[in-house]
């Protein structure tokens, strides 16, 4: 008789293959006197859908709500179909009495050979390879330690219970709150997710107070002291400073102008400075180990990856190229028997590591330490490290990323590094100034990183005369401005980690304690959250940063006024995580779990069913209505007078209308060109927003005469230049020599006459709308004939939505760039 043994992609039953011996290929598996291997490429299996239960339920509709079957059926997904009728082929065959689950070693993993198992009606016992390296040693180790089927039923109930309860509220809070936000208009979707939905609400609450962040001004008092053996500044801090909930308030700073010019009026009444200082030695340990959200993390940082790529490329190492443990894990730790291990897999470095991992053998580093060695922070899987194989033939980005973690292998094993800190307080008529200096004396893990420089960060020293308090000579002290600055958007790094310690957001300790090692998702699929959330247009990426979309505020608002926060709320998403892990544990069941997920799902639909907008919930604004002349009030969608004969909504053409644009619109009837309109297909436009004669709001698109970049139309159609104004003289040398081309004025933009009716000789072209600012004609006539606009106001920064002001300028290849006015800095 034979075992079958199942892994989840092709490359791993090659490798499994291999490890057992004398294997041949047939077709899609190999076999050999004792085992037969194959694979599925994923998921090959699904949940029933809607539709497969009831024919009716295709059609999304509230009075259908909710839909909760009482038993999950299992269906073939079609792509894939054929490869799950071989492997139900497989799993009967007579000469097979045993099948190995040799999927990836987790709780999805194990879905997926569960899943399979049972919609292949299969009976036979089970056992479970579980593989945390794909070396042939780490194979072979796998099976003299393989476990029983019954040992993996808790995780197998917690991998069913995720899988079910994404279904029932996944299902369920999509068709609610998409039928009630959008009613019938086809092609308009409101994804909604119990980890997806929580994330969201984070990016966009941050985004919120960005925007309505308002700076606050501060002064700061800067010394320049000197000493025979050199000179240091020094800041001024407030004796009576305490901590307290203003996160912006710090001891160097001065909230209180006339209070800042007198200490500086008093301070400048002295010549020398009372210093004292006060030296102590700081270790800084070395980092710990890699799990896969902060592998993420610091990709992210050092190379701009994105989550998802991490991910693929890490299992790429682990998989394809067996140089990596198995990545999707949640541990900094390795087991304590792993002394050994560590040893081998040091001495196997290469290249510039090798000198590295020698100092750390002959040293003697690798010993039982809990900060590296400790069973108690490790489940399923320990931390990401290199499994001793050579690396060979690595691209690009594996060769980033094996390094990544080859590094962290060897600092993890370093002594600390030692810093000295030094701290001075120069003390000005009775006022501190201070100075503090930070030099790396003894670089431990840090030469790893290439760090074994000393002497940064120092200060002058301080040489006493005899019997004499040491004081320095004030070269000058001067009184500094400046303002607060908003929170930082989130990139994928920051995003990453605020799920992983979303119970920071937590108000109940209890359950802020229950998540810390849960959060919002697993390490596992939290890249593919972000992903999703960009897919699904909710998220959009500026260069680093993720910037939210109208639908994703419009989502975000209408959960809001349903009250539905088990959607919205860390708290509850992450309590989800927590029971899962319970679950896993043996410590909770499976259907006190699914008993939760179901009143949830059951809240989410009546809530959505209920929800009626009321007219006193409407907020008056300060702009006032064409037809009435009486504030304009705010709803959850839209901007309405109170007469009922105006209404524009908040997001237009996939675009969330700014309070600026608004007012524009009302008062002038129009405003616009605007950019950042989004067709159905995603494909962005350009546009003016126009009040007609019934006050409704209409799209007014450029003419079709020219084409978005200033030259001739798709159709050739000829452009009359003698009707254009000219603006002035083209700065690029784009001419006959000893000539010059005019910049001309379309109704669109500003335009070199050689981009016109079907000449590209050249690209000069200014919008005569700039984020979100009209650019007036004669500005650009100082811009051609000056180099430089006067300071223009209002400008919209894309990256905050908020206004600045700035002069436009004229580089030497002609293109145009932003000059912005000095800061308001008062020296004196």
């Amino acid at each position: 008789m034979k075992t079958l043994i199942i892994a989840e992609k092709p490359s791993v039953s090659r490798d499994i293959a291999a490890a057992v011996g004398k294997a041949k290929q047939n077709g899609d598996y190999f076999e050999n006197d004792g085992y037969i291997i194959s694979s599925a490429i994923g998921h090959l299996v699904e949940l029933f859908m809607p539709e497969d239960i009831d024919k009716k339920l295709k059609f999304w509709r509230l009075e259908s709500l909710p839909i909760i079957p009482t038993k999950f059926s299992l269906k073939p997904i079609e792509r894939t179909k054929a490869k799950f009728t071989g492997l139900k082929k497989l799993m009967a065959r007579r000469d097979v009495d045993r099948i190995v689950n040799a999927c990836d070693a987790g709780r999805e993993g194990e879905l997926i050979f569960t899943y399979l198992y049972e919609a292949a009606g299969c009976k036979k016992p089970v056992e479970r390879l579980w593989m945390q390296s794909m070396t042939q040693r780490g194979i072979r180790d796998a099976f003299s330690r393989q476990r029983s089927g019954d040992e993996m039923f808790p995780l197998r109930d917690a991998a069913r219970c995720r899988s079910e309860a994404d279904w029932l509220i996944g299902i369920n809070g999509t068709r609610a709150i998409t039928t009630r936000m959008y009613g019938s208009r086809r092609g308009q979707v409101a994804t909604v997710g119990r980890v997806q939905t929580p994330t969201l609400t984070m990016v966009v609450e941050r985004e919120r107070l960005i925007r309505s962040f308002e700076p606050r001004t501060f002064w700061r008092l800067v010394g320049k002291f000197a000493l025979n053996e050199g000179r240091y500044e020094g800041v001024y801090q407030r004796p009576e400073f305490k901590k307290s909930s203003d996160t912006a308030d710090r001891p160097d700073r001065l909230w209180d102008r006339e209070t800042a010019e007198s200490l500086l009026a008093d301070a400048k009444r002295a010549d020398r400075a009372e210093v004292s200082e006060k030296k102590k030695r700081s270790p800084q340990l070395p980092p710990r180990l890699y799990d896969l959200t902060t592998l993420q993390r610091e990709a992210n940082n050092r190379f701009g990856f994105s989550a998802r790529r991490t991910l693929q490329t890490a299992q790429n190492l682990y998989e394809k190229h067996k140089i990596l443990t198995y990545p999707r894990t949640d541990s900094r730790a390795l087991p304590q028997d792993y002394v050994e291990v560590c040893l081998k897999v040091m001495g196997s470095l290469e290249g510039s590591l090798a000198e590295h991992a020698g100092r750390v053998l002959k040293a003697g580093w690798i010993k039982p330490n809990r900060r590296i060695f400790n069973d108690a922070q490790v489940s399923d899987h320990f931390a990401i490290i290199p499994t001793g194989q050579t690396p060979k033939s690595l691209n690009g980005d594996e060769t980033r990323l094996f390094d990544m973690v080859a590094r962290r292998f060897l600092a993890a094993f370093h002594p600390a590094a030692q810093f000295d800190v030094t701290t001075r307080i120069s003390k000005v008529r009775e006022h501190p100034f201070k100075t503090e200096g930070r030099v790396l004396v003894e670089p431990g893990w840090l030469t790893v990183y290439g760090r074994t420089q000393s002497g940064q960060g120092q200060i002058p020293a301080i040489i006493p005369a005899d019997g004499a308090p040491p004081t320095a000579s004030i070269d000058d002290i001067s009184l500094t401005e400046d303002t607060t600055k908003p929170p930082p958007r989130y990139n994928e790094a920051t995003l990453l980690s605020a799920m992983e310690h979303a119970g920071r957001l937590v108000d109940d300790e209890e359950l802020a304690e229950a998540m810390k090692e849960n959060g919002l998702g697993t390490p596992a699929t939290r890249a593919q959250i972000i992903e999703h959330l960009i897919g699904e247009r909710y998220l959009e990426r500026e260069k680093r940063d993720l910037l939210p979309t109208a639908k994703a505020e419009n989502l975000i608002d209408f959960l809001s006024a349903v009250k539905i926060e088990a959607l919205t709320s860390p708290a509850m998403t992450g309590d989800w995580e927590h029971r899962l892990k319970l679950i896993e544990n043996g410590s909770l069941t499976r259907e006190s779990f699914m008993e939760g997920i179901r009143e949830m799902t059951n809240q989410i639909v009546l809530r959505s069913k209920e929800f009626k907008e009321s007219a006193d919930e409407a907020k008056p604004t300060d702009i006032l209505s064409p037809t009435d002349q009486q504030p304009i009030m705010e709803t959850l969608r839209s901007y309405r007078s109170q007469d009922g004969r105006l209404t524009v909504y908040k997001s237009i053409g996939n675009r969330r209308l700014q309070e600026d644009e608004l007012r524009a619109l009302v008062q002038e009837g129009q405003v616009g060109p605007l950019e950042g309109f989004l067709s159905k297909l995603g494909k962005p436009y350009t546009a003016t927003l126009k009040l007609n004669e019934e006050h409704k709001v209409v799209f007014e698109f450029p003419t079709r005469s020219l084409s978005q970049d200033g030259g001739a139309n798709p159709d050739n159609a000829p452009v009359d230049i003698a009707q254009l104004t000219e603006v002035g003289k083209c700065p690029k040398s784009c001419a006959d020599p000893g000539e010059a081309s005019r910049v001309l004025e379309t109704e669109n933009a500003y335009v070199c006459e050689n981009s016109l009716n079907g000449r590209r000789k050249c690209n000069f072209r200014i919008s005569r709308t700039m984020l979100g600012r009209q650019l007036p004609r004669a500005q650009l006539v100082k811009l051609l004939q000056n180099g430089k606009t006067d300071l223009l106001e209002k400008f919209r920064s894309k990256r905050t939505h908020r206004l600045f002001s700035a002069h436009l300028v004229l580089k030497k290849d002609g293109g145009i760039e932003f000059e912005f006015p000095p800061r308001n800095t008062k020296k004196a």
